[in-house]
């Protein structure tokens, strides 16, 4: 037999649960939009550390 009312506990905790999720999800919602954003416009996602091969100093 389970227990039959729910405690003032349980409806507080439920409130920063949700609080929380929703946070989550706007966080989550952002950054998608823009990994999204940056993806469609094409720019160059190569990172600063490479170096293309024409511009290797080969003087080394």
């Amino acid at each position: 037999m389970g227990l039959a009312r729910e405690h003032d506990m349980h409806k507080r905790r439920f409130g920063r649960n949700l609080g929380v999720g929703l946070v989550l999800a706007a966080f989550v919602a952002i950054v998608f939009g823009l990994t999204l954003v940056k993806t469609k416009r094409g720019q160059n996602m190569e990172s600063y550390e490479h170096v293309r091969p024409a511009e290797q100093d080969l003087s080394k």
